[in-house]
């Protein structure tokens, strides 16, 4: 099977040693089902390296005490460590200021936050909200929430059959001054569509409609400036860039998050309260009511150190190569239906082998130590589009190596002889 993928790039040979980075990584050293693991699940959510457990562990073991509200040692520490990490996640995405970064548990929170605040005070009866086709669940079932509730009509940029690219002539159309909100993610989790976000968000800025991008595939692969692409909110999770679960970011301008009321009550986010009656505090603190996650503030700090260190461009190009690899690889197998921009792609490959449902392509890989993802991946309006109901997607990170492509492009090989075999 090797020969099928001979003619396929390798990464490029100067600058990083990539596949001794997996040293750092403790999950990617062992076998499952009797084989070494493949991990080619990272768009569901990345591994850790040892720098980001050591993080964790260090806090609970040093400097376990409550934020802000304390004046002893520990927690003078973990303030200083928490807030710190305000102000690493602002130099991550280049933002104008650490006062702009609420923390959050993660992307489906950060949008739900901007949904109950931002949208429940500024949009009304008859204002539209355009979102595109590729919307992950997570940035699409608040936004049907919000509208159920206060009559704002939501309409979708189509885009164009496999290819997962969109219909950038319906936006003439689309954008119409009824439009006050454009949702839209950086990089499909299904399609590897690149969404030009950029251009879009300078075309809504010119149309006055604000603008909100899910960043939740792109934060940890190349680089976010929020300054560049001219965005009013952006979102990630941090499980997603080498963090733990649990956290998150969601960036807005100052001026937003000013004006936009609290989500939820509780200690922190005041700063008075009497009988009847409380005042807010300050940004971003009025947003993180209660105890935070202070442990993946600090984790997700470290995670954003170790990927500056390896440099997010690099990252990048390493991703793309083995996704174009993948990509050639599977074309070649033949008898598999492959979704996408062609090679023009972000780090991810999904498809369907004819007559092989994904969940059986997903358990016989896993029988032979690779971790693919299969289902709908939360993106159910998109399959229905697409006339299918699930698929099988692999998606790569940089320490993972070309070597374990060819791996699982011999595996899908198996996989189709095992399924051709029992039909005859």
């Amino acid at each position: 099977m090797l020969n099928q993928v001979s003619d396929l790039p390798s990464p490029p040979a100067a600058g990083l040693d990539f596949a001794a980075l997996r040293a750092d990584f403790p999950a990617l050293h062992q076998e499952v089902n009797g084989h070494p693991l493949i991990y080619f699940d990272n768009a569901a959510t990345s591994q850790k390296p040892r720098q980001v457990i050591d993080a964790l562990v260090h806090y609970y073991e040093r400097d376990n005490a409550n934020v802000h509200r304390g004046i002893h040692e520990l927690s003078n520490r973990a303030t200083t460590a928490y807030e710190g990490a305000r102000v690493r996640a602002a130099r991550f995405l280049n933002a104008p200021s650490a006062n702009e970064v609420v923390f959050t548990n993660g992307t489906t929170e950060g949008i739900n936050l901007v949904a109950q605040t931002w949208g429940r005070k500024f949009l009304k009866e008859g204002d539209e909200i355009l979102l595109l086709e590729l919307e992950h669940h997570s940035n699409l079932v608040p936004w049907q929430m919000l509208a159920a509730r206060s009559g704002v009509k939501l309409k979708y940029l189509p885009v164009c059959g496999d290819s997962g690219v969109a219909d950038e002539s319906k936006l003439d159309e689309l954008l119409t001054p009824s439009v006050k909100l454009w949702v839209f993610p950086h990089i499909s989790n299904t399609m590897a569509t690149v969404n030009p976000a950029k251009e879009w968000c300078a075309r809504a800025r010119a149309a006055g409609i604000t603008t909100l991008i899910d960043a939740a595939q792109s934060a940890g692969h190349r680089v976010v400036d929020v300054q560049d692409l001219g965005c009013d909110f952006l979102v990630f999770s941090g499980h997603k860039i080498l963090g733990p679960t649990g956290s998150g970011v969601l960036w807005a301008r100052a001026e937003l998050l000013d004006a936009m009321p609290p989500w939820q009550g509780g200690g922190e986010m005041i700063s008075s309260v009497d009988f009847f009656s409380a005042k807010w505090n300050t940004i971003p603190h009025k947003f993180e009511a209660g105890t935070p996650h202070i442990a993946g503030a600090i984790g997700l700090h470290a995670a954003m150190d170790y990927l500056d260190t390896v440099g997010r461009e690099r990252i990048w190009e390493h991703d793309r190569e083995l996704a174009v690899r993948a990509w050639r690889g599977l074309q070649s197998l033949g008898g598999t239906r492959l979704f996408g921009p062609g090679e023009d792609r972000a780090g991810l490959v999904s498809f369907v082998l004819d007559d092989v449902h994904a969940h059986d392509v997903v358990t016989l890989a896993d029988r032979q130590g690779v971790a693919l993802r299969g289902g709908h991946h939360c993106n159910q309006p998109l399959h229905r589009k697409l006339g299918i109901k699930s698929s099988a997607r692999a998606s790569f990170y940089f320490y993972n190596t070309p070597a374990e492509v060819d791996r699982f492009l011999e595996v899908v090989a198996h996989i189709q002889h095992f399924f051709r075999r029992g039909a005859n």
